[in-house]
Protein backbone atom coordinates (compact mmCIF):
# COMPACT_ATOMS: atom_id res chain seq x y z
CA UNK A 1 0.00 0.00 0.00
CA UNK A 2 1.38 3.43 -0.84
CA UNK A 3 1.58 6.19 1.01
CA UNK A 4 -1.33 7.80 -0.71
CA UNK A 5 -3.37 4.83 0.01
CA UNK A 6 -2.70 4.40 3.53
CA UNK A 7 -6.25 4.90 5.61
CA UNK A 8 -5.68 8.22 7.53
CA UNK A 9 -7.19 8.65 11.19
CA UNK A 10 -9.96 11.10 9.40
CA UNK A 11 -12.89 8.71 10.29
CA UNK A 12 -12.58 9.33 13.76
CA UNK A 13 -14.09 13.13 12.95
CA UNK A 14 -17.31 11.47 11.76
CA UNK A 15 -19.97 12.48 13.97
CA UNK A 16 -20.62 9.79 15.79
CA UNK A 17 -24.59 9.40 15.53
CA UNK A 18 -24.48 9.23 11.89
CA UNK A 19 -24.20 5.86 9.89
CA UNK A 20 -21.29 7.11 8.03
CA UNK A 21 -19.34 6.30 11.79
CA UNK A 22 -21.44 3.39 12.17
CA UNK A 23 -20.02 2.41 8.55
CA UNK A 24 -16.56 2.91 9.64
CA UNK A 25 -16.34 0.96 12.91
CA UNK A 26 -18.25 -1.83 11.38
CA UNK A 27 -15.87 -1.99 8.17
CA UNK A 28 -13.28 -1.64 11.17
CA UNK A 29 -14.79 -5.41 12.84
CA UNK A 30 -15.06 -6.70 8.91
CA UNK A 31 -11.67 -6.13 8.34
CA UNK A 32 -10.26 -7.86 11.64
CA UNK A 33 -12.21 -10.55 10.98
CA UNK A 34 -11.17 -10.72 7.14
CA UNK A 35 -7.47 -11.19 8.92
CA UNK A 36 -8.12 -13.88 11.17
CA UNK A 37 -9.76 -12.00 14.45
CA UNK A 38 -12.48 -13.27 16.22
CA UNK A 39 -15.57 -11.11 16.01
CA UNK A 40 -16.62 -10.90 19.38
CA UNK A 41 -13.35 -10.45 20.89
CA UNK A 42 -12.98 -7.32 18.43
CA UNK A 43 -16.20 -6.06 19.31
CA UNK A 44 -15.58 -5.94 23.25
CA UNK A 45 -12.71 -4.26 22.36
CA UNK A 46 -13.87 -1.56 20.47
CA UNK A 47 -16.65 -1.36 23.13
CA UNK A 48 -14.05 -1.31 25.84
CA UNK A 49 -11.83 1.90 23.58
CA UNK A 50 -14.95 3.61 23.58
CA UNK A 51 -17.35 3.55 26.33
CA UNK A 52 -19.10 7.06 25.46
CA UNK A 53 -20.71 5.19 22.96
CA UNK A 54 -24.50 5.88 23.24
CA UNK A 55 -26.56 2.18 22.79
CA UNK A 56 -27.74 3.62 19.87
CA UNK A 57 -24.02 3.94 17.83
CA UNK A 58 -23.57 0.16 19.29
CA UNK A 59 -26.46 -1.30 18.57
CA UNK A 60 -26.21 -0.06 14.32
CA UNK A 61 -22.14 -1.13 14.59
CA UNK A 62 -23.21 -4.72 15.48
CA UNK A 63 -26.25 -5.18 12.97
CA UNK A 64 -23.79 -3.56 9.91
CA UNK A 65 -20.66 -6.00 11.20
CA UNK A 66 -22.75 -9.14 12.23
CA UNK A 67 -24.91 -8.42 9.16
CA UNK A 68 -22.07 -7.87 6.66
CA UNK A 69 -20.39 -11.21 8.17
CA UNK A 70 -23.20 -13.37 7.57
CA UNK A 71 -23.89 -12.51 3.83
CA UNK A 72 -19.91 -12.41 3.48
CA UNK A 73 -19.96 -15.07 0.64
CA UNK A 74 -22.65 -12.79 -1.70
CA UNK A 75 -21.13 -9.71 -0.95
CA UNK A 76 -17.58 -10.82 -1.46
CA UNK A 77 -18.34 -11.98 -4.80
CA UNK A 78 -20.19 -9.41 -6.12
CA UNK A 79 -17.00 -7.30 -5.06
CA UNK A 80 -15.36 -9.77 -7.42
CA UNK A 81 -17.39 -8.81 -10.68
CA UNK A 82 -17.26 -5.18 -9.54
CA UNK A 83 -13.51 -4.80 -8.81
CA UNK A 84 -10.89 -4.62 -11.67
CA UNK A 85 -7.93 -4.59 -9.26
CA UNK A 86 -7.51 -5.50 -5.74
CA UNK A 87 -8.38 -2.38 -3.00
CA UNK A 88 -6.94 -1.69 0.03
CA UNK A 89 -8.12 -3.63 2.73
CA UNK A 90 -10.46 -0.97 4.55
CA UNK A 91 -11.77 0.10 1.60
CA UNK A 92 -12.75 -3.37 0.65
CA UNK A 93 -14.29 -4.03 4.12
CA UNK A 94 -16.18 -0.62 3.59
CA UNK A 95 -17.68 -1.81 0.40
CA UNK A 96 -18.62 -4.95 1.64
CA UNK A 97 -20.61 -3.09 4.68
CA UNK A 98 -22.44 -0.65 2.43
CA UNK A 99 -23.54 -3.22 -0.19
CA UNK A 100 -24.86 -5.00 3.07
CA UNK A 101 -26.65 -2.16 3.98
CA UNK A 102 -27.97 -1.69 0.01
CA UNK A 103 -29.40 -5.34 0.41
CA UNK A 104 -31.29 -4.65 3.21
CA UNK A 105 -32.51 -1.42 3.60
CA UNK A 106 -32.75 -0.80 -0.31
CA UNK A 107 -35.19 1.84 0.31
CA UNK A 108 -32.02 3.94 1.48
CA UNK A 109 -29.41 3.03 -0.69
CA UNK A 110 -29.05 6.90 -1.22
CA UNK A 111 -28.07 7.92 1.66
CA UNK A 112 -25.76 4.45 1.62
CA UNK A 113 -24.03 5.31 -1.47
CA UNK A 114 -23.69 9.16 -0.35
CA UNK A 115 -22.31 8.12 3.88
CA UNK A 116 -20.31 5.24 2.72
CA UNK A 117 -18.55 8.18 0.20
CA UNK A 118 -18.35 10.12 3.63
CA UNK A 119 -16.30 7.73 5.45
CA UNK A 120 -14.14 6.84 2.28
CA UNK A 121 -13.20 10.49 1.76
CA UNK A 122 -12.43 10.28 5.70
CA UNK A 123 -10.07 7.47 5.05
CA UNK A 124 -8.40 7.41 1.68
CA UNK A 125 -9.93 10.52 -0.40
CA UNK A 126 -8.15 9.50 -3.07
CA UNK A 127 -10.40 6.31 -3.54
CA UNK A 128 -13.77 7.82 -2.84
CA UNK A 129 -14.73 8.12 -6.02
CA UNK A 130 -13.67 4.56 -6.62
CA UNK A 131 -16.39 3.79 -3.38
CA UNK A 132 -19.01 5.98 -5.47
CA UNK A 133 -18.65 4.14 -8.46
CA UNK A 134 -18.54 0.72 -7.15
CA UNK A 135 -21.39 1.22 -5.28
CA UNK A 136 -23.72 3.20 -8.14
CA UNK A 137 -22.63 0.20 -11.09
CA UNK A 138 -23.90 -2.60 -7.78
CA UNK A 139 -27.32 -0.51 -7.85
CA UNK A 140 -27.70 0.02 -11.44
CA UNK A 141 -26.96 -3.66 -12.83
CA UNK A 142 -28.07 -5.43 -10.01
CA UNK A 143 -30.02 -8.42 -11.89
CA UNK A 144 -26.60 -8.97 -14.04
CA UNK A 145 -24.40 -8.84 -11.01
CA UNK A 146 -26.56 -11.46 -9.05
CA UNK A 147 -27.25 -13.48 -12.57
CA UNK A 148 -23.44 -13.62 -12.43
CA UNK A 149 -22.98 -15.21 -8.99
CA UNK A 150 -25.90 -17.61 -9.21
CA UNK A 151 -23.99 -20.69 -10.01
CA UNK A 152 -21.30 -20.09 -6.98
CA UNK A 153 -22.68 -21.68 -3.72
CA UNK A 154 -20.53 -19.88 -0.83
CA UNK A 155 -22.53 -16.45 -2.68
CA UNK A 156 -25.81 -18.48 -2.82
CA UNK A 157 -26.12 -20.22 0.49
CA UNK A 158 -23.88 -17.73 2.29
CA UNK A 159 -21.47 -20.45 3.57
CA UNK A 160 -18.06 -21.86 2.96
CA UNK A 161 -18.37 -24.82 -0.20
CA UNK A 162 -17.11 -27.16 1.83
CA UNK A 163 -19.59 -26.19 5.00
CA UNK A 164 -22.43 -26.58 2.49
CA UNK A 165 -21.47 -29.82 1.53
CA UNK A 166 -21.08 -31.42 4.76
CA UNK A 167 -24.60 -30.45 5.53
CA UNK A 168 -25.97 -31.37 2.22
CA UNK A 169 -24.41 -35.18 2.77
CA UNK A 170 -25.45 -35.56 6.16
CA UNK A 171 -29.26 -33.48 5.89
CA UNK A 172 -30.37 -34.76 2.51
CA UNK A 173 -33.85 -33.25 2.92
CA UNK A 174 -33.20 -30.80 5.27
CA UNK A 175 -29.94 -28.99 4.19
CA UNK A 176 -30.88 -25.82 2.19
CA UNK A 177 -33.47 -25.17 5.32
CA UNK A 178 -30.57 -25.00 7.84
CA UNK A 179 -28.22 -22.88 5.64
CA UNK A 180 -31.22 -20.75 5.75
CA UNK A 181 -31.61 -20.44 9.23
CA UNK A 182 -28.06 -19.78 9.88
CA UNK A 183 -28.29 -17.16 7.69
CA UNK A 184 -31.35 -15.21 9.58
CA UNK A 185 -30.79 -13.11 12.87
CA UNK A 186 -31.38 -15.44 15.78
CA UNK A 187 -34.07 -15.91 17.96
CA UNK A 188 -33.84 -13.95 21.77
CA UNK A 189 -35.17 -17.65 23.76
CA UNK A 190 -35.72 -16.83 27.58
CA UNK A 191 -35.64 -18.88 30.46
CA UNK A 192 -37.72 -18.54 33.55
CA UNK A 193 -36.09 -19.30 37.18
CA UNK A 194 -38.73 -21.23 38.99
CA UNK A 195 -36.49 -20.77 41.97
CA UNK A 196 -38.10 -17.12 41.65
CA UNK A 197 -40.79 -17.19 39.76
CA UNK A 198 -43.58 -18.93 37.44
CA UNK A 199 -44.22 -18.69 34.12
CA UNK A 200 -47.05 -17.65 34.45
CA UNK A 201 -45.50 -14.34 36.89
CA UNK A 202 -43.05 -13.90 33.76
CA UNK A 203 -45.21 -14.35 30.83
CA UNK A 204 -47.55 -11.01 32.22
CA UNK A 205 -44.50 -9.18 32.99
CA UNK A 206 -43.72 -9.21 29.04
CA UNK A 207 -47.23 -9.16 28.31
CA UNK A 208 -47.23 -5.65 30.98
CA UNK A 209 -43.62 -4.35 28.89
CA UNK A 210 -45.65 -5.00 25.24
CA UNK A 211 -43.06 -7.62 24.44
CA UNK A 212 -44.72 -10.39 22.38
CA UNK A 213 -43.24 -14.09 22.89
CA UNK A 214 -44.70 -17.99 21.64
CA UNK A 215 -43.95 -20.61 24.06
CA UNK A 216 -42.16 -23.77 23.54
CA UNK A 217 -42.86 -27.32 24.49
CA UNK A 218 -39.90 -27.25 26.89
CA UNK A 219 -41.22 -24.03 28.58
CA UNK A 220 -38.33 -21.91 26.82
CA UNK A 221 -39.95 -18.68 25.82
CA UNK A 222 -39.19 -16.76 22.66
CA UNK A 223 -39.53 -13.18 21.92
CA UNK A 224 -41.11 -12.04 18.57
CA UNK A 225 -38.02 -9.05 18.69
CA UNK A 226 -34.90 -9.36 20.54
CA UNK A 227 -34.61 -6.78 22.98
CA UNK A 228 -31.62 -5.07 24.84
CA UNK A 229 -31.19 -6.96 28.41
CA UNK A 230 -31.21 -3.86 30.39
CA UNK A 231 -34.84 -3.78 28.79
CA UNK A 232 -35.77 -7.54 29.87
CA UNK A 233 -38.46 -7.48 33.05
CA UNK A 234 -37.13 -9.89 35.60
CA UNK A 235 -33.69 -9.85 34.40
CA UNK A 236 -31.88 -8.01 36.94
CA UNK A 237 -33.69 -9.61 39.90
CA UNK A 238 -33.25 -13.52 38.75
CA UNK A 239 -36.32 -14.05 37.11
CA UNK A 240 -35.45 -15.13 33.92
CA UNK A 241 -32.14 -15.42 31.97
CA UNK A 242 -31.55 -15.51 28.46
CA UNK A 243 -31.15 -18.76 27.10
CA UNK A 244 -31.26 -20.05 23.38
CA UNK A 245 -34.73 -22.63 23.63
CA UNK A 246 -32.54 -25.51 21.93
CA UNK A 247 -29.72 -24.98 25.22
CA UNK A 248 -32.80 -25.26 27.63
CA UNK A 249 -32.77 -29.04 26.93
CA UNK A 250 -30.13 -29.94 28.82
CA UNK A 251 -31.32 -30.05 32.34
CA UNK A 252 -33.96 -31.66 31.25
CA UNK A 253 -32.91 -34.94 29.23
CA UNK A 254 -29.83 -35.22 31.97
CA UNK A 255 -33.01 -37.07 34.48
CA UNK A 256 -32.52 -34.80 37.73
CA UNK A 257 -33.28 -35.60 41.06
CA UNK A 258 -32.32 -33.98 44.56
CA UNK A 259 -29.22 -35.19 46.17
CA UNK A 260 -27.26 -36.17 43.35
CA UNK A 261 -23.78 -35.57 42.50
CA UNK A 262 -23.64 -33.31 39.06
CA UNK A 263 -20.47 -32.72 37.02
CA UNK A 264 -20.83 -30.23 34.45
CA UNK A 265 -17.23 -30.63 32.59
CA UNK A 266 -17.11 -27.58 30.38
CA UNK A 267 -19.74 -25.03 32.08
CA UNK A 268 -18.99 -21.50 30.91
CA UNK A 269 -21.13 -18.98 30.90
CA UNK A 270 -22.87 -20.91 33.27
CA UNK A 271 -26.39 -20.99 31.35
CA UNK A 272 -27.30 -24.78 31.71
CA UNK A 273 -25.78 -25.29 35.17
CA UNK A 274 -27.40 -22.75 36.42
CA UNK A 275 -30.41 -24.33 34.45
CA UNK A 276 -29.57 -27.43 36.62
CA UNK A 277 -29.72 -25.94 39.92
CA UNK A 278 -33.16 -24.42 39.31
CA UNK A 279 -34.36 -27.38 38.31
CA UNK A 280 -33.20 -29.80 41.31
CA UNK A 281 -31.67 -29.55 44.88
CA UNK A 282 -28.40 -31.51 43.26
CA UNK A 283 -24.57 -31.20 44.62
CA UNK A 284 -23.29 -29.26 41.43
CA UNK A 285 -18.90 -29.41 40.68
CA UNK A 286 -19.34 -26.58 37.16
CA UNK A 287 -15.42 -27.00 36.12
CA UNK A 288 -14.28 -24.37 33.33
CA UNK A 289 -10.96 -23.96 31.82
CA UNK A 290 -10.54 -20.07 31.60
CA UNK A 291 -10.37 -18.29 35.03
CA UNK A 292 -12.44 -14.95 33.19
CA UNK A 293 -14.92 -16.85 32.09
CA UNK A 294 -15.59 -18.65 35.74
CA UNK A 295 -16.02 -15.43 37.11
CA UNK A 296 -18.65 -15.48 34.69
CA UNK A 297 -20.56 -18.25 35.95
CA UNK A 298 -20.25 -16.99 39.34
CA UNK A 299 -21.74 -13.61 38.54
CA UNK A 300 -24.48 -15.44 37.13
CA UNK A 301 -25.44 -17.86 39.88
CA UNK A 302 -25.54 -14.42 42.30
CA UNK A 303 -27.66 -12.72 39.76
CA UNK A 304 -30.16 -15.97 39.71
CA UNK A 305 -29.65 -17.02 43.49
CA UNK A 306 -28.12 -20.65 42.74
CA UNK A 307 -24.62 -21.91 44.35
CA UNK A 308 -22.64 -24.62 43.58
CA UNK A 309 -18.63 -25.52 43.37
CA UNK A 310 -17.30 -23.30 40.98
CA UNK A 311 -13.89 -24.53 39.81
CA UNK A 312 -11.01 -23.16 36.92
CA UNK A 313 -9.54 -26.72 35.42
CA UNK A 314 -8.81 -28.86 32.37
CA UNK A 315 -12.11 -31.48 32.71
CA UNK A 316 -9.09 -33.86 30.99
CA UNK A 317 -6.48 -33.45 33.92
CA UNK A 318 -8.53 -35.42 36.72
CA UNK A 319 -5.91 -35.20 39.38
CA UNK A 320 -6.16 -31.50 39.15
CA UNK A 321 -9.84 -31.30 40.06
CA UNK A 322 -11.28 -34.96 41.01
CA UNK A 323 -11.67 -36.40 44.78
CA UNK A 324 -12.61 -39.99 43.49
CA UNK A 325 -15.99 -39.51 44.32
CA UNK A 326 -18.35 -40.53 41.41
CA UNK A 327 -20.73 -38.80 40.17
CA UNK A 328 -24.43 -39.81 39.07
CA UNK A 329 -24.91 -36.90 36.03
CA UNK A 330 -22.38 -35.53 33.77
CA UNK A 331 -23.14 -33.04 31.17
CA UNK A 332 -20.20 -33.04 28.79
CA UNK A 333 -21.35 -29.49 26.68
CA UNK A 334 -18.18 -30.04 24.95
CA UNK A 335 -15.82 -27.74 22.66
CA UNK A 336 -17.14 -27.69 19.21
CA UNK A 337 -16.77 -26.05 15.89
CA UNK A 338 -20.24 -23.94 16.63
CA UNK A 339 -21.24 -25.08 13.47
CA UNK A 340 -25.00 -24.34 14.95
CA UNK A 341 -24.40 -21.43 16.10
CA UNK A 342 -23.27 -19.44 13.20
CA UNK A 343 -25.95 -16.68 12.63
CA UNK A 344 -24.44 -15.60 16.16
CA UNK A 345 -21.25 -15.54 15.64
CA UNK A 346 -21.25 -15.10 11.44
CA UNK A 347 -17.05 -14.99 11.78
CA UNK A 348 -17.07 -18.53 12.58
CA UNK A 349 -18.12 -19.54 8.89
CA UNK A 350 -15.23 -17.46 7.26
CA UNK A 351 -13.29 -18.59 9.90
CA UNK A 352 -13.39 -22.43 10.16
CA UNK A 353 -11.11 -24.68 8.17
CA UNK A 354 -12.55 -28.40 7.12
CA UNK A 355 -9.04 -29.67 8.82
CA UNK A 356 -10.41 -28.00 12.54
CA UNK A 357 -13.52 -30.64 12.31
CA UNK A 358 -10.67 -33.65 12.89
CA UNK A 359 -8.91 -31.13 15.92
CA UNK A 360 -12.31 -30.80 17.76
CA UNK A 361 -13.26 -33.79 17.43
CA UNK A 362 -10.04 -35.38 19.01
CA UNK A 363 -10.13 -32.71 21.73
CA UNK A 364 -14.10 -33.94 22.14
CA UNK A 365 -12.84 -37.55 22.44
CA UNK A 366 -10.17 -36.68 24.98
CA UNK A 367 -12.68 -35.18 27.17
CA UNK A 368 -15.26 -37.77 27.06
CA UNK A 369 -12.61 -40.65 28.16
CA UNK A 370 -10.86 -38.33 30.79
CA UNK A 371 -14.84 -37.96 32.77
CA UNK A 372 -16.15 -41.59 32.12
CA UNK A 373 -13.99 -42.57 35.17
CA UNK A 374 -15.60 -40.48 37.47
CA UNK A 375 -19.05 -41.09 36.37
CA UNK A 376 -20.88 -43.82 38.76
CA UNK A 377 -22.10 -47.16 37.69
CA UNK A 378 -25.92 -46.81 36.32
CA UNK A 379 -25.32 -42.57 36.43
CA UNK A 380 -26.12 -41.43 33.00
CA UNK A 381 -23.20 -38.68 30.79
CA UNK A 382 -25.13 -36.15 28.24
CA UNK A 383 -23.04 -35.33 25.58
CA UNK A 384 -23.65 -31.93 24.24
CA UNK A 385 -22.32 -29.98 20.69
CA UNK A 386 -23.74 -26.89 18.82
CA UNK A 387 -22.63 -28.21 16.13
CA UNK A 388 -24.28 -29.91 13.12
CA UNK A 389 -21.27 -31.78 11.71
CA UNK A 390 -21.49 -35.99 11.91
CA UNK A 391 -17.82 -36.06 13.10
CA UNK A 392 -18.31 -33.97 16.17
CA UNK A 393 -21.60 -35.67 17.04
CA UNK A 394 -23.10 -39.33 15.98
CA UNK A 395 -19.33 -40.33 15.20
CA UNK A 396 -18.21 -39.21 18.08
CA UNK A 397 -20.66 -40.92 20.30
CA UNK A 398 -20.28 -44.11 17.97
CA UNK A 399 -16.85 -44.38 18.60
CA UNK A 400 -17.28 -43.65 21.95
CA UNK A 401 -19.57 -46.29 23.16
CA UNK A 402 -17.14 -48.55 21.17
CA UNK A 403 -14.38 -48.16 22.64
CA UNK A 404 -16.30 -48.53 26.67
CA UNK A 405 -17.91 -51.41 26.78
CA UNK A 406 -19.79 -50.71 30.02
CA UNK A 407 -21.06 -47.75 28.08
CA UNK A 408 -24.95 -47.88 27.06
CA UNK A 409 -26.71 -45.66 24.30
CA UNK A 410 -29.72 -44.21 26.23
CA UNK A 411 -32.85 -43.24 24.14
CA UNK A 412 -33.59 -39.16 24.73
CA UNK A 413 -37.71 -39.12 24.17
CA UNK A 414 -37.90 -42.11 22.17
CA UNK A 415 -34.92 -41.02 19.97
CA UNK A 416 -31.50 -42.44 19.69
CA UNK A 417 -30.20 -38.96 19.79
CA UNK A 418 -31.42 -35.50 19.18
CA UNK A 419 -29.92 -33.12 16.13
CA UNK A 420 -31.53 -29.82 16.54
CA UNK A 421 -31.40 -28.13 13.52
CA UNK A 422 -31.18 -24.09 13.76
CA UNK A 423 -34.80 -22.49 12.93
CA UNK A 424 -36.87 -19.76 13.74
CA UNK A 425 -36.92 -21.05 17.31
CA UNK A 426 -33.72 -22.28 18.22
CA UNK A 427 -30.15 -22.50 17.49
CA UNK A 428 -28.74 -26.06 16.15
CA UNK A 429 -27.69 -28.70 19.00
CA UNK A 430 -26.26 -32.19 19.10
CA UNK A 431 -27.78 -34.13 22.14
CA UNK A 432 -26.57 -37.99 23.09
CA UNK A 433 -27.16 -39.68 26.84
CA UNK A 434 -24.85 -42.50 27.78
CA UNK A 435 -25.59 -44.80 30.72
CA UNK A 436 -22.92 -46.85 32.75
CA UNK A 437 -23.49 -50.37 33.17
CA UNK A 438 -23.75 -51.33 36.95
Amino acid sequence: MTRSQRPSNGAAALPPDSLAFAFSRAATLVESVIGGANLTDAFEAMLLAHPQWPDATRGAVRDLAWGTLRDYGRGDALLHQLLHKPLPEAIHALLLVAMYRLDSRPEQAHTAVNQAVEVAAALLPALKGVVNGVLRNRLRNAAALDAEIAGDEAARYRHPAWWVERLRTSFPDAWEAALAAGNQRPPMGLRVNRLRASLESVAGELDQAGLAFRSLVNEALVLERPVAVAGLPGFAEGRVSVQDAGAQWAARWLDLAAGQRVLDACAAPGGKSAHILETAAVNLLALELDATRTRRIEENFRRLGVSAQVRTADCRKRAAWWDGEPFDRILADVPCSASGVARRHPDIKWLRRPEDIARFAAQQAEILDALWPTLAAGGKLLYVTCSLFDEENGMQIERFCSCHPDALRLPIDGQVECQLLPNADHDGFYYALVGKHR
